[in-house]
């Protein structure tokens, strides 16, 4: 039922708040202080949210139904009420302090995922606003904008301070293009972040492939997870992209693996969301080796959505250390011989190795984003699917002449 003026004027504080529902997520919040203020609860992009409307009696049922009547306009259009509401407060105010300033540079940038969004946020939240966050945008100097960084700095997290100079840089980037300061004085922060030590996934030597394929052939705990080691070393996919696989993104037919941008995310299901990691769709042919691994998959998960089922639960994903614990099993360091991320850096040294391939086939291979923005502007559509195909097919039957004795990827080639 609809509210009406004398069900509000009416309500009474009790111990606990609690609401009245007006209809169409639309309801007043009655606080225990005799407060009553007006919510609207919305999804958008899949996510519950709540809008505030105002408070009774300065803004009246009416006055709130036509603010609700605005936010669903928002929402047929793909416009998110609260972020317009957060993006309009900015523009009527001075926009005058730092947190002001990149809330509404966070709330301009459309690019980022919901969660990735998220976790910006949540980083200048707690690494940034609580030492600059009230200062003036305008009285910001240089020094100032190095306080919050050399504080993450000093606590040893060197990729998460390179990552806040990346952010407040381009938050004091807005503030000029905003016309609110002239001068971008992050532009010298440049030089102040030690370079972190680069730390390399372990991977084998190629002498050893032999060894590592006969201890695959020789593993003795769940059969899928045998059947994941060895599609993870055909495939050389990132974790995340082999564990979220559907088996809808499995073309038989054509023997190609379309990994999406985003996948559905599946309910219960954490991350199940995440598709490839660059944020654009990544094409992974099949050798006729990884066709057979997934066919025999098949058998054990066919009549589900994953491609790789949780122990527990069909709808869940297996787990992110099922790869390492197996290599773990069998006998293997993973921090200092071979992980399941290593096996991507085997594959693409013999790829190069072997010296068949392009540059640009073994790097769309793996995924890997171009630095050079110039020449990805002209690459970018480029797939290099039919050399793929081959180099795919070509790793594929390296690893299969590796099952007797040590083969290097030259001497395969040139036999």
């Amino acid at each position: 039922m609809a509210l009406n003026d004398v069900q509000i004027r009416a309500a009474k504080p009790t111990d606990k708040q609690y609401k009245l529902t007006d209809g169409e997520g639309l309801y007043l919040l009655v606080h225990s202080n005799s407060s009553k203020y007006w919510r609207l609860n919305y999804r958008f992009g899949g996510k519950q949210k709540t809008l505030a409307l105002g408070v009774y009696p300065t803004t009246t049922l009416a006055a709130a139904r036509e603010k609700r009547a605005q936010a669903k306009k928002m929402l047929a259009v793909n416009i998110d009420p609260g972020e317009q509401k957060k993006q309009d407060q900015f523009e009527q105010s001075n926009g005058d302090s730092f947190e002001e300033v990149a809330r509404a540079w966070h709330a301009n940038n459309k690019k980022w995922s919901e969660a990735h969004s998220a976790r910006i946020l949540q980083s200048l939240a707690m690494d940034v606003f609580p030492t600059i966050g009230k200062a003036s945008i305008k009285d910001l100097k240089t020094r100032d904008l190095l306080v919050p960084i050399r504080k993450v700095t000093s606590s040893g997290r060197l990729e998460v301070a390179s990552r806040l100079q990346q952010r407040i840089t381009s938050i004091m980037r807005y503030a000029v293009q905003s016309g609110l300061i002239d001068y971008n004085p992050a532009q010298d922060i440049a030089g102040t972040i030690p370079a972190s030590k680069v730390k390399h996934r372990p991977a084998l030597d190629f002498e050893r492939i032999p060894e590592l394929l006969e201890r695959i052939s020789n593993y003795k705990g769940r059969p899928l997870t045998q059947l994941a080691v060895e599609l993870s070393l055909l495939v050389f996919i990132r974790s995340s992209e082999l564990r979220f696989g559907r088996w809808n993104e499995i073309d038989f037919d054509r023997a190609i693996w379309t990994i999406p941008a985003e996948r559905e995310a599946i309910k219960g299901a954490k991350f199940s969301h995440r598709g490839a990691k660059m944020r654009t769709p990544h094409l992974v042919p099949l050798s006729k080796q990884a066709i057979n691994v997934l066919r025999r998959i098949y058998e054990w998960t066919g009549n589900h959505e994953l491609i790789f089922t949780g122990d527990h639960n069909p709808k869940l994903a297996m787990s992110e250390n099922t790869v390492n614990k197996a290599l773990r099993t069998m006998g293997y360091d993973t921090k200092t011989e071979v992980c399941g991320h290593g096996f991507r850096t085997m594959a693409c040294s013999a790829l190069i190795e072997s010296g068949l391939w392009s540059k640009d086939a073994v790097e769309r291979q793996m995924s890997h984003q171009e630095r050079n923005s110039v020449r990805a502007a002209y690459i970018h559509k480029a797939e290099h699917l039919d050399e793929r195909r081959l180099m795919m097919q070509w790793w594929a039957d390296f690893l299969d002449a590796n099952k007797a004795k040590p083969v290097s990827p030259f001497e395969f080639t040139n036999t």
